[in-house]
């Protein structure tokens, strides 16, 4: 394990939750991340299908060293490229790409590709996985992430998608490894209305929730 991917862990293990911005600007980006960063979180999505998400990515890395800064919506090769020369330090799949894991794991580049069946989980998993996005959880709930793993332990799993404050520790309790959270982190209300204190204490109420989770 490098260098850069042993401080990406220590960060992670702070707070292990996978911010996911996807659509904003790159104003609100930069203070989202100074909200995010003041609140204790530690670890940032930015989804490369937001216009601009590679200028993003490097501001970011820039402007906020102390986070982990990171590309999500990686399909292909291209994409994964695109992301790393951008500066990402992990990468977020929604899919399972043969490749882009194998690369990214090749890499020591941590990545969280996205599964949905216990099959599509191990594969993800075998190939290098750094833990799997369990994706959409919506769909599944905590008892799916029990049930998985009964049988399959030893993975690490980070439910995406339908994970909210009112749910978020019952995902832990569960045995998740982290969560990823999109809309429900990023509360469209507080920032279309430019209140960045209102978005810190959302996310500080959100840390919270997992203070008997995080290590370190």
């Amino acid at each position: 394990m490098n260098k850069a991917n042993i401080l990406f862990w220590e960060h992670y293990q702070k707070a292990p939750v996978i911010g996911i911005s996807r659509g904003h600007s790159l104003d609100d980006v930069l203070k989202i991340a100074e909200a995010y960063e003041e609140a204790g979180l530690t670890t940032l999505e930015i989804t490369m299908n937001t216009a601009g998400a590679s200028k993003m990515i490097s501001a970011l890395r820039t402007q906020f060293p102390a986070l982990n800064i990171g590309a999500g919506t990686v399909c292909d090769l291209s994409g994964l490229k695109d992301a790393i020369d951008s500066g990402a330090q992990f990468i977020v799949t929604p899919i399972i790409d043969e490749i882009v894991i194998t690369h990214a794991a090749d890499q020591q580049i941590p990545i969280f590709p996205g599964a949905f069946t216990p099959s599509e989980i191990y594969k993800a998993w075998s190939l290098g996985a750094s833990a799997v996005k369990v994706f959409p959880a919506t769909q599944l709930g905590v008892q799916y992430i029990k049930d998985v793993l009964a049988p399959l332990n030893d993975i690490k799993l980070l439910p995406t998608g339908g994970v909210s404050h009112s749910n978020i520790r019952s995902f832990f309790d569960a045995g998740a490894f982290g969560v990823g959270m999109g809309s429900s982190l990023f509360d469209k209300e507080l920032i279309a209305a430019g209140d960045f204190n209102g978005l810190k204490k959302h996310f500080v109420g959100i840390k919270t929730e997992i203070a008997d989770f995080i290590k370190g």
